[in-house]
């Protein structure tokens, strides 16, 4: 279960081998777990009232059903996300159970540091999400449509953050936009103010299960770059760095990050 490193939160967690979720569906609460076995197959458990709705969406947050064998066959050899394939080739970001819960991951990780971003996402879904054996089941539209922004901020969360979370919950139903191709989807999460491309990345990488929208602007991507290049860099010149992989580079941007410090020699050589 390499893919469910670093991917603990206040609705999951990984532990000695065993992945374990909270999750809603068919409007019921659900525990699901996985566990890789020996022969690299993946087994799963689901306890709930509704254990098909709630397995079905668990393979999605797994992406058990999606292959990546032709990205790994085009960019084995790639100087930059190369080496993190051939160490870790069954590596897939592990998505959210709700959209919404993509959304916040995007709003709470703008412009700083990845672990500050994962406590206070935490921190917001553990007072304003249900909970269910032991964790929080994932956030919805209405957790954050009732709520004045102003609530938010005793919490962590910027005023401007708050914002657009409380709007966006009320004027859009974001689980919708599974049903919307994936320039469409990006195209109106960009459209809000107070968020970009990159936000756009992360609803479509974690919360729709894309693999195509790159993550132009992340702060690894920025770092990396710098490194190489010796001076301040552009959002703009993430988004060169993504292009050659195409309809991977939502993909390629999780290889990239993952093996950064090794990326970063490499693009410098």
């Amino acid at each position: 279960m390499q893919s469910a490193r670093l991917s603990s939160d206040a609705t999951r967690f990984l532990r000695d081998g065993v992945f374990t979720a909270a999750l809603e569906a068919g409007g019921a609460p659900a525990l699901a777990r996985a566990w890789q076995r020996p022969d690299g197959t993946v087994a799963v458990r689901v306890e709930g009232d509704r254990a098909e709705a709630a397995l079905e969406r668990f393979r999605f947050m797994l992406a058990v059903d999606d292959s990546h064998a032709e990205f790994l066959r085009r960019f084995r050899d790639d100087p930059l996300v190369g080496p993190a394939i051939r160490a870790h080739p069954g590596r897939r970001p592990l998505r959210t159970a709700t959209v919404m819960h993509a959304l916040l991951k995007a709003v709470c990780g703008q412009l700083i540091q990845a672990r500050a971003a994962r406590l206070l996402e935490s921190k917001l879904v553990r007072r304003l999400s249900r909970e269910h054996a032991g964790l929080r089941l994932p956030p919805r539209r209405e957790s954050f449509a009732g709520l004045a922004p102003a609530a938010l901020s005793p919490l962590g969360l910027p005023a401007r953050k708050a914002g657009v979370l409380v709007r966006l919950a009320r004027e859009l139903d974001v689980e919708r936009l599974r049903g919307v191709g994936s320039a469409a989807a990006a195209a109106r999460i960009e459209r809000e103010r107070g968020l970009g491309p990159w936000s756009a990345g992360v609803v479509s990488l974690y919360g729709l299960g894309r693999f195509d929208r790159g993550l132009v602007g992340d702060l690894g991507l920025v770092k990396l770059l710098a490194a190489e290049r010796g001076r301040r860099v552009e959002t703009e010149e993430t988004r060169a760095l993504l292009e050659p992989y195409g309809e991977w580079a939502g993909l390629a941007s999780v290889y990239i990050l993952s093996g950064t410090p090794r990326g970063a020699a490499r693009l410098a050589a």
